[in-house]
């Protein structure tokens, strides 16, 4: 059972069917399986590939929203179960999120935070307008490793670097990577303002996730 269950598990972030996400997941805990082995085996790879098939242009961005509401619903019934038994996901860091001051532009930051958060990480959703301060404030005070800051307009790219010179200013560089990005935002950009890294999509924003925790300075996406 536990193989079929999988690939349907898989299938339903596919087709960002919510209730039957949810549906799987109270199935595969009547029947014995491990969240942590539904998680990892199941609903993982599902919004991988539907991270891999929205980069490759072949789903769009309302299919996507559905695919995390999907992974949303089916986490909301296996974090319970995970607790009550003591265990939790290895967690593989800690990352802030935000859509910078003066915009107020989040679908893209969702995306991300959901797919960070399938993949292991420790998601902390600043929401938007978020100044500088804020987001050095916030990493300080969660111990973050990562700081991703959003920026979907051409007028608000500049508060990027606002983030990055806060992080300075309170003394919490280089421990804690900055990455960048949104429709305007490209590696040069990521490069001028400091940063530690540019990623053009959600899928290479958790690949360079795990990149910046690994200490690498590599810088994904396309100038």
């Amino acid at each position: 059972m536990p193989e079929d269950i999988y690939v349907e598990m898989r299938q339903s972030i596919l087709e960002g069917l919510v209730d039957r996400a949810a549906a799987l997941a109270r199935q595969a805990i009547s029947a014995g399986v491990a969240p942590l082995d539904a998680i990892h085996a199941g609903y993982v790879p599902g919004m991988h590939a539907v991270g891999e098939q929205f980069a490759q242009g072949k789903m769009f961005l309302p299919d996507m929203m559905a695919s995390a509401s999907a992974m949303r619903a089916a986490m909301g019934v296996l974090d319970p179960e995970l607790k009550k038994l003591g265990t939790e996901r290895p967690m593989a860091g800690v990352v802030v999120l935000g859509t910078v001051e003066g915009d107020i532009h989040e679908i893209g930051k969702l995306l991300v935070g959901t797919l960070l958060t399938a993949h292991g990480f420790r998601v902390h959703d600043l929401g938007v307008n978020v100044t500088g301060e804020t987001f050095a404030a916030r990493a300080s005070e969660l111990n973050a490793n990562v700081v991703g800051a959003s920026a979907l307009l051409t007028t608000t790219m500049r508060r990027q670097k606002s983030v990055v010179e806060a992080l300075d200013r309170a003394g919490l560089r280089p421990q804690i990577k900055v990455m960048v990005g949104g429709a305007p935002v490209n590696r040069r950009w990521a490069e001028e303002i400091g940063a530690d890294g540019y990623a053009k999509d959600a899928m290479s924003a958790v690949a360079l996730t795990r990149d910046l925790m690994a200490h690498k300075p590599l810088a994904l996406g396309q100038a």
